[in-house]
């Protein structure tokens, strides 16, 4: 069982995927929609000072996703963003006529009629399409993979919606719900992309646009612009949306962007390392749940082969390490709480920095003393007693102990 760094790097690729459907245009669309919610603030960007000078690089931002809406996490981003759109479709209406009051009226409720929406989820984007189905007085069915946590599948059905673990992983869990979307009439949200399914996954990539142009917006009134990003990825769908979109707004500009994914599921790493797309099948044990999917959303990749630059497959252990490093900040940084899934990207600049064994990835992406890191804490504390167990004892999910 693999448990070490591994990289892929693309350079000087021809045959660039488009980047109109991922600008700052698209941007500021999907933000004027999220901010009409009761919930809407811009998530916090933090500068870890410390951090950066204990490590010998010039700075390090990091969003904390944690505060998004009340959810502990951002994936509620794209599946909002994903059901206005098809409701927008549906009624010959564009999103800008449906903010968030409109979109929960009853007038809008009488002429769409009841819908289903159902998806396969290792949590937070279930959460998030079931809190988005709640809000509209909607159904929502949810679909989770082996080894799913009993806490992830109350906070789902917290929302008014079915939530089932099923036996296989979660690819096999993606297919299924396409099966009951296809026999029952119901509408499948979800950011894995293939032939014939493409607009939703595509709007799902579009609302995670919002959380990038927060961070431009947030960066720029700091005076800074980050020379790298880390972005941890599943399928790819957040990892592609704030590539392409940093990517468009930056150009030739642009920050070295370095994917990140778990050993156990590392289709992005390897796709790269291939030259195209290739999936891993089977279980996929690890901590970082969120991230713990075989199959490349097709959209995605496009994106990420064009303008990522390198691709790392991780250990298990990056998780937990960033996990502690946040939750236990240098003098006068701000604590973070960060789930596995969340704290991996900066587990991984940390630990480039500091171990000799590292040092030539490390040289490879080109982290020095000028510079500077932004990171994406995607969730908080989503699994209490996952969290708890990692930073306190350093236990791992297959430990007995886990469970007390």
């Amino acid at each position: 069982m693999q448990s070490t760094y591994e990289i892929a790097s693309l350079e000087n690729k021809d045959n660039k995927a488009s980047l109109s459907f991922l600008s700052e245009r698209v941007a500021k669309q999907t933000a004027k929609f999220h901010s009409s919610f009761e919930q809407y603030e811009p998530t916090p960007l933090h500068r870890l000072k410390k951090l950066a000078k204990y490590l010998g690089v010039k700075d390090i931002f990091l969003k904390d996703e944690s505060f998004r809406f009340g959810l502990n996490a951002f994936k509620v981003l794209g599946g909002s963003y994903a059901v206005v759109k098809y409701i927008a479709n549906k009624l010959g209406m564009s999103v800008d006529e449906l903010p968030y009051e409109v979109l929960i009226s009853d007038e809008i409720r009488e002429k769409i009629g009841e819908l289903t929406f159902v998806t396969a989820t290792d949590g937070n984007h279930g959460r998030g399409v079931a809190w988005t189905a709640n809000q509209l007085k909607q159904k929502a069915v949810v679909y989770m993979p082996k080894g799913s946590t009993q806490e992830r599948a109350e906070n789902i059905r917290a929302e008014n919606a079915v939530c089932e673990i099923l036996e296989g992983n979660y690819d096999d869990c993606v297919r299924y719900a396409n099966q009951m979307a296809e026999e029952k009439g119901w509408i499948m949200v979800q950011d894995t992309a293939w032939e014939g399914y493409e607009d939703i996954p595509t709007w799902i990539m579009q609302g995670y646009l919002t959380m990038a142009y927060e961070s431009y917006l947030q960066l720029t009134l700091a005076a800074s612009k980050p020379t790298h990003v880390f972005l941890q990825a599943g399928v790819g769908s957040m990892a592609s949306a704030v590539t392409g979109f940093f990517a468009s707004v930056y150009g030739d500009d642009r920050p070295v962007v370095t994917i990140v994914e778990p050993n156990q599921a590392d289709c992005i790493y390897r796709s790269a390392k291939a030259g195209g797309i290739t999936f891993v099948t089977g279980s996929m044990p690890t901590i970082m749940a969120g991230l713990a999917c075989g199959e490349p959303c097709t959209i995605g990749w496009d994106v990420i082969r064009s303008y990522a630059s390198h691709f790392l497959s991780v250990p298990d252990s990056a998780a937990a390490h960033g996990m502690r490093i946040l939750g236990n900040p240098l003098k006068g940084d701000p604590k973070i709480i960060s789930g596995e899934s969340g704290a991996v990207t900066m587990g991984v600049v940390s630990q480039l920095m500091y171990r000799d064994d590292l040092k030539e990835i490390k040289d490879t992406i080109g982290l020095n003393e000028d510079s500077v890191i932004l990171c994406i804490s995607t969730e908080g504390n989503t699994d209490a007693l996952r969290y708890r167990q990692l930073v306190w004892n350093g236990l791992y999910p297959n430990d007995e102990n886990l469970k007390k």
